[in-house]
């Protein structure tokens, strides 16, 4: 369980609360253990000088008993079990005067109060004594702390269906729609907000799949159209025109493809095939889907690496900061710059006039050109993030560089050390 979950709050909170209510019960019980000690010694004290003085100035029998009475203390009058008592009780207090002597002898059930004078002696029960308070304090103790546990299991129970619905929204965040139905039946915020989740899959699953079949449809009818054409276009004489037409059907061939994986990175529903790739045979199918001259590009490697990534969407990403350092180079040129901690693309050419966040946004361009930078670093930046990695940008001396960072990350664990040293 996480440090940070309400889970782990609700259950700090009440064990904080239990904690809180044990010690104010050992306070309170402490406490009313020495005023009960205190009252009982107050109490026997004057029932000894009262009974004494009665007992010294030779009462009417009627009036003794009349006084006992009103004191809720009872004579023991069978010597045997009065000399027991006295024998086997333990004394709590002795107070000796002029007068005679008085015991407090207490045990676990009962109290008694042993007076005596020159002429007299008797043994009383106090009839009044309360062996059950510390039972009561004791029972109203217990029935808190069950209320607490009854209403930490009350609580969690309540909670549960969060954890269960954190694990399917989590499933939902990674691109799964087949998450199981949260459908509620309380009266409560968790129940709306599960049941409005679930209500919200339901609507993104149809959505999707009007998505998937739009996408099928469409580019199954773009798709016969460019094979046609480009099986017309072989069938034509050799020269030129024959080379433009399959040039212009591959063209718009590569174009369906990126659009393809463009509508699958921005809805979130891709999932990389990453495997132990050579970057070099990497940049040869980025130079291919590009269908430029190999002289174009000028690839400085200071070292042979292995990538692990998707190799289809790794080449469409390089393909695309090709494309746009040529389209804005005066010379048509571009240098790929390959270490074990970056790819680097250099081309000449005006400084980028706005923030590099603002390009990787879908068709943005320039405002002194006609040009716009299209799909093309919006692309390269979601291949990146899903590849875990980072678009730099920088410029000196006539030279746009553009970075693709955290390359080190990605190193095929087959990479041998020799080649990174």
């Amino acid at each position: 369980m996480k440090k940070s979950s309400i889970f782990s709050s609700i259950t700090f909170i009440f064990i904080m609360a239990t904690i809180g209510v044990i010690f104010t019960f050992i306070l309170f019980y402490q406490y009313e253990r020495e005023q009960d000690t205190k009252n009982f010694l107050n109490r026997y004290a004057l029932l000894s000088k009262s009974i004494q003085y009665q007992l010294v100035f030779s009462p009417t029998l009627k009036d003794f008993f009349k006084l006992l009475e009103e004191y809720h203390m009872k004579p023991i009058k069978d010597v045997k079990k009065a000399l027991y008592i006295l024998n086997h009780t333990p004394i709590v207090f002795q107070h000796t005067s002029s007068i005679g002597t008085a015991l407090i002898l207490k045990d676990n059930d009962n109290a008694y109060l042993y007076v005596s004078t020159k002429h007299y002696s008797l043994l009383l029960k106090d009839m009044a004594y309360n062996t059950k308070k510390d039972l009561i304090y004791i029972s109203i103790f217990v029935s808190i702390l069950i209320l607490i546990i009854m209403a930490y299991i009350w609580t969690i129970k309540k909670l549960l269906p969060l954890k269960k619905l954190k694990v399917e929204i989590d499933k939902f965040a990674k691109g799964n729609l087949d998450v199981k139905v949260c459908q509620l039946d309380n009266d409560d915020e968790i129940a709306d907000v599960a049941n409005a989740f679930n209500n919200a899959v339901k609507q993104i699953k149809r959505l999707n799949s009007s998505r998937i079949l739009f996408l099928r449809n469409i580019m199954h009818e773009l798709k016969t159209p460019i094979t046609k054409g480009r099986i017309t276009a072989e069938m034509l004489p050799e020269g030129k025109n024959k080379e433009r037409l399959i040039s212009v059907f591959e063209k718009l061939q590569n174009l369906l493809d990126e659009f393809i994986t463009i509508e699958k990175i921005s809805s979130g529903f891709i999932n990389l095939e990453r495997k132990s790739f050579r970057l070099i045979d990497i940049i040869d199918e980025a130079i291919d889907l590009a269908m430029i001259d190999r002289s174009q590009v000028e690839l400085i490697k200071t070292k042979e690496l292995n990538l692990k990534v998707d190799f289809k969407l790794f080449s469409v990403a390089i393909k695309n900061m090709i494309d746009n350092a040529i389209k804005y180079s005066p010379d048509k040129k571009v240098q790929i710059i390959v270490n074990d901690k970056a790819i680097i693309f250099k081309n000449r050419g005006e400084k980028l006039q706005k923030d590099l966040k603002e390009y990787m946004e879908p068709f943005t361009s320039e405002g002194n050109q006609k040009d716009s930078f299209g799909l093309g670093l919006y692309l390269v930046d979601n291949i990146l993030r899903a590849h875990k990695l980072q678009l730099l940008y920088s410029y000196k001396d006539g030279w746009n560089t553009f970075v693709f960072k955290g390359i080190k990350n990605i190193i095929s664990d087959n990479q041998t050390d020799k080649e990174l040293t």
